[in-house]
């Protein structure tokens, strides 16, 4: 019964090769495009937070051992920023 209704129905009477999608299609594309940027900045973000804060616990622990095992603490000139140019890199 369905096929007859299918077989039956009149062909389109526009030219399937000049049909868009129009301003909708468009504003739709556009909000779809500028919502995953915009998740892929909260991701980056999120792993750079996630990853300091296991460098920081990291850190952390190596301090604790160190400190249990008595070994002497790192002096505060080795972790400070220098003034001068701004490097806040640690002294190897």
């Amino acid at each position: 019964m369905i096929a007859m209704f299918v077989f039956s129905a009149e062909k389109p009477d526009f030219d399937p090769n000049s049909v868009t999608p129009g301003w909708v299609g468009f504003a739709i594309t556009f909000l779809i495009a500028a919502a995953v940027v915009l998740l892929v900045i909260d991701m980056i973000r999120r792993v750079r937070r996630t990853q300091y804060r296991g460098e920081i616990r990291e850190r952390l622990e190596t301090e604790r051992t160190d400190a249990a095992a008595g070994a002497p603490a790192e002096s505060a000139d080795q972790t400070r920023p220098d003034a001068a140019t701004g490097d806040n890199r640690r002294d190897v």
